[in-house]
């Protein structure tokens, strides 16, 4: 798997993430199969979250399947994130942000995580708050690099103010069928549906301050509202997606992560299927490069219009 840099770090991952968040729907045996499969073929950056199952059940399956250990923790790097309370919404709290992480090492079974994400923003956070989590964090060696999610320019400026290590990813909704942050970019100084922006300019925000892009549910139309590939109700772009596809000798998965790798701001799509097969076709995607014509076939067949 081809690796890159992740923000401003010096810390080298996959260019596909492997997400954890339906790890939970697999038994045992299968978790276990899963996530040796991953390791095999070069997917080692995995993507956590607290709430992720219910009261972290995800992270500890995960830490079951994988069988950490010392030597396990040396060839794996995880992500996880915090901030989403069930009880009431958000909370990015010191406290919270402290007990949480605390949480999540004990259920992964390691001392650090290698990123830590703000999970969504939180109306009423206290950079100076997040600031001193954050020193406490990296001073006692438990977190490496830290990040956000879902959060526009603004959002990201104002933790930037206080916080004094580099916001080095923001995970954000992105694929072929929820492209909005892409879309408004070309619809400039229009009056239509999509030159409205609903994100900040975000994606030009991440390039400009060297923020790794990871785009969640690629594969997904609306918000969990399903698969598109080999969904009956687009037609149109999977005829294009399987031409394509049929071109390269790859799968429709690989086209459609492909998609995501050709944008030059150098994104990083954490995957969400618990399927082998599928993931391995995604790894694939970072060996394919779709022309310029392709990746606008494709946009326009997802029944995106140009201005």
């Amino acid at each position: 798997m081809e690796t890159m840099r992740l923000g401003t770090s010096n810390l080298q991952v996959p260019k596909v993430a492997v997400g954890m968040m339906r790890i939970n729907k697999l038994s045992a045996k299968e978790a276990e199969h899963f996530v040796q499969n991953a390791l095999d073929i070069g997917a080692n950056f995995f993507d956590h979250a607290d709430v992720y199952g219910g009261d972290g059940a995800c992270e500890k399956i995960f830490a079951e399947a994988v069988h950490m250990d010392a030597a396990v923790r040396d060839k794996v790097l995880l992500q996880s994130k915090v901030g989403i309370r069930r009880d009431i919404a958000f909370d990015f709290s010191k406290r919270h942000i402290l007990d949480a992480v605390d949480d999540i090492l004990s259920r992964l079974k390691t001392d650090y995580l290698d990123v830590l994400l703000l999970h969504r923003p939180d109306a009423l956070v206290e950079p100076e708050d997040v600031a001193e989590a954050f020193d406490t964090l990296e001073a006692q060696g438990k977190v490496r690099h830290f990040g956000v999610s879902n959060q526009k320019p603004m959002q990201i400026k104002l933790l930037q103010k206080y916080v004094k290590q580099p916001i080095v990813a923001n995970q954000l909704q992105l694929s072929i069928m929820h492209a909005g942050m892409i879309s408004n970019g070309l619809h400039v100084n229009m009056q239509d549906e999509n030159s409205i922006d609903r994100d900040g300019s975000i994606l030009d925000f991440c390039r400009l301050e060297e923020i790794t892009i990871q785009p969640w549910s690629p594969f997904q139309h609306g918000f969990f509202a399903g698969v598109f590939l080999d969904n009956e109700k687009f037609p149109v772009l999977n005829k294009k997606i399987d031409e394509i596809a049929g071109n390269h000798g790859v799968s429709n998965t690989t086209i459609a992560i492909a998609w995501l790798l050709r944008h030059p701001a150098k994104m990083q799509p954490v995957t969400g299927t618990m399927n082998v097969t599928r993931l391995s076709d995604s790894v694939k995607a970072t060996g394919i490069l779709l022309t310029r014509e392709e990746w606008y076939e494709i946009y326009l067949a997802a029944g995106n219009i140009l201005p």
